[in-house]
């Protein structure tokens, strides 16, 4: 740990540490929300076959994230553990970003899949050294969640600016895949910005060369032996694919199920994500008196709540539906701060229990288990559509019923599922103040001895 961590991180250099979030935040529109609709109706691969090439996409991505994990931990350049993944992840998730969100007009699936599997490479030499950054520039509870906090507003603001611009060139009477183009564009400019400052004003911690143990080896030891981290994983896992159905189906159920046109589509999204960014200061407060893990378990089931409502809706009502969103946006936004912050003081018990630094491929299989639960989401959700009976281009009542059910009542059970699974964590604000002390003493005591060593 560094000393400013223990004094609290800098304004200035929390803000250069935060803005790259905004930038990978940009695309996250058009790549999970957008893809299914773009490749599967409008450039006619199909939603079956598109549904499964971003499942194969996805599930070479989620078997990167624990090699790009272990690697950051062990392996670095000059010093640095973090920096040179994410220089060049950054260069490799920007060519395929723009590949994939610029396809030629006759595309077909392979085309996804190869460009996919080039982006997500990219992303994860991003975003996994970059999340395990943030948890070692910060060792307080509270200053872990303060952290977190300016990271995930900035994604999300990221994502406002996306679904902004969306509206902005919808009412402009652009094409949907010349907004998304667009966005793709302003992601790779802002990138080639914010990223260098990130690499060369805010400090990484060196690599303390030590005996390296497979990557086996470690990944059998961080999810069995850890207990807290196997049931955070396991709720991180489920919120995940709860939210990933929604994201999926978003598109297909504002044209289908709500009958809203493309001029007020994007609209439901600023109502979302901007009631996410609005509720972030909410939890962050909320977090401090009552706890991370119960703060984020009544998120969870407020957004449940919300969601019960969709399959009745009637075609047309957008202020209801409206309202569900400005709900579940505002779960969103703890769902994004709070489980991180918990996944840092994890980080503290692993130290504690195991002796190793390890937040690469802890984070790595967090990753891991994010991008698995999207590539269930969509590859899923989409054939499940076509299995039920339903056809866009010959919608039935039964199909409009089936894209409710699937997009808002399925996530209800599986959120509560992930109630039950954290509401019991054990790393509360006490105990975690127990492990850091023991962290320290333990540190004091490995510093007197290598002086009287030397």
């Amino acid at each position: 740990m560094t000393s400013n961590a223990k004094k609290g991180i800098p304004r200035g250099r929390l803000i250069l540490y935060a803005l790259p979030a905004f930038v990978v935040a940009l695309p996250t529109i058009p790549v999970y929300i957008h893809l299914p609709a773009l490749y599967g109706v409008e450039l006619g691969v199909g939603l079956a076959a598109t549904g499964l090439f971003l499942l194969l996409a996805r599930l070479f991505d989620t078997v990167s994230d624990p090699v790009i994990g272990y690697l950051s931990d062990q392996y670095g350049f000059r010093g640095t553990r973090r920096k040179p993944w994410i220089a060049i992840g950054a260069v490799i998730a920007g060519f395929g970003l723009y590949k994939i969100l610029n396809p030629p007009g006759d595309v077909g699936g392979l085309y996804l899949l190869m460009w996919s599997i080039v982006l997500y490479a990219g992303w994860t030499m991003v975003s996994v050294p970059y999340l395990a950054w943030g948890a070692e520039l910060a060792d307080d509870y509270d200053d872990r969640t303060r952290l977190t906090s300016w990271r995930e507003a900035m994604t999300l603001i990221g994502i406002f600016g996306a679904g902004a611009l969306a509206a902005v060139t919808a009412d402009m009477g652009w094409a949907s895949s010349d907004s998304i183009g667009a966005i793709a564009w302003l992601a790779i400019g802002l990138g080639a910005v914010v990223i260098p400052l990130l690499l060369w004003y805010v400090p990484d911690q060196p690599i303390e060369r030590q005996e390296q143990p497979t990557l086996t080896r470690t990944y059998l030891r961080s999810v069995i032996s850890n207990g807290p981290f196997l049931r955070l994983l396991g709720a991180w896992f489920l919120n995940g694919l709860a939210n990933g159905i929604p994201a999926a189906l978003f598109f297909i159920y504002l044209e289908f199920g709500l009958g809203a046109g493309e001029e007020i589509r994007p609209l439901f999204i600023l109502a979302y994500f901007g009631a996410g960014i609005a509720s972030i200061p909410i939890w962050l407060k909320l977090s401090k008196q009552f706890g991370k893990h119960r703060t984020w378990c009544w998120a969870m089931a407020a957004a449940a709540l919300a969601f019960i409502s969709v399959p009745v809706l009637p075609s047309g009502a957008f202020v209801a539906f409206a309202i569900v969103c400005l709900i579940t946006g505002m779960a969103l936004g703890a769902d994004l701060t709070l489980p991180p912050a918990m996944q840092a003081d994890v980080l503290d018990y692993d130290r504690w229990r195991f002796k190793e630094e390890r937040a690469g491929m802890q984070f790595a299989l967090w990753g891991m288990s994010t991008k698995l639960a999207l590539a269930l989401s969509v590859g899923l959700a989409l054939p499940a559509l076509e299995l039920l009976g339903f056809d866009p281009d010959a919608p039935t009542e039964p199909g409009k019923w089936a894209i409710a059910v699937i997009y808002a009542l399925v996530p209800v059970v599986i959120k509560i599922t992930a109630i039950t699974v954290v509401w019991r964590f054990p790393l509360t604000r006490k105990r975690h103040d127990i492990i850091q002390h023991r962290l320290k003493k333990r540190q004091f005591k490995l510093g007197n001895m290598k002086e009287l060593t030397q």
